[in-house]
């Protein structure tokens, strides 16, 4: 974000990969068994069998990055996210990442430093 012309759809595209990922990692701590998608209300709902405060997450719209999965990578047109999306969709997954990373904690999972310590996570 920082160049003059940064690459807002793959700077999306990366955004919705890390809310896919954090909410599949829940899902395998928690031993929950999904199916290949990129779908990231799917997930949701799979995390919500776990925990109900999944719910937040719709009123954070991480949902609204589905899209960035498949559709901005091989478009019949070519679209290019705004800057004003592009930060709407780092922000996004900044309080996904926050509020996903506070629930494995509270439910026994040890981060590790940068060092390869377990303690607490820092993001």
């Amino acid at each position: 974000m920082e160049t003059e012309e940064p690459a807002t759809d793959t700077i999306c595209f990366h955004m919705q990969q890390c809310v896919e990922k954090y909410l599949k990692g829940y899902l395998v701590f928690h031993r929950v068994d999904f199916r290949k998608t990129h779908d990231i209300a799917e997930l949701i709902e799979l995390c919500k069998s776990v925990s109900e405060e999944f719910e937040e997450l719709y009123s954070l719209e991480a949902d609204s990055l589905t899209i960035y999965a498949a559709d901005i990578r091989y478009p019949d047109d070519f679209y290019m996210p705004t800057i004003e999306e592009t930060k709407g969709c780092i922000e996004i997954v900044t309080k996904v990442m926050g509020f996903v990373k506070e629930k494995l904690q509270k439910d026994g999972y040890q981060f590790q430093d940068e060092k390869g310590r377990k303690g607490q996570a820092n993001f």
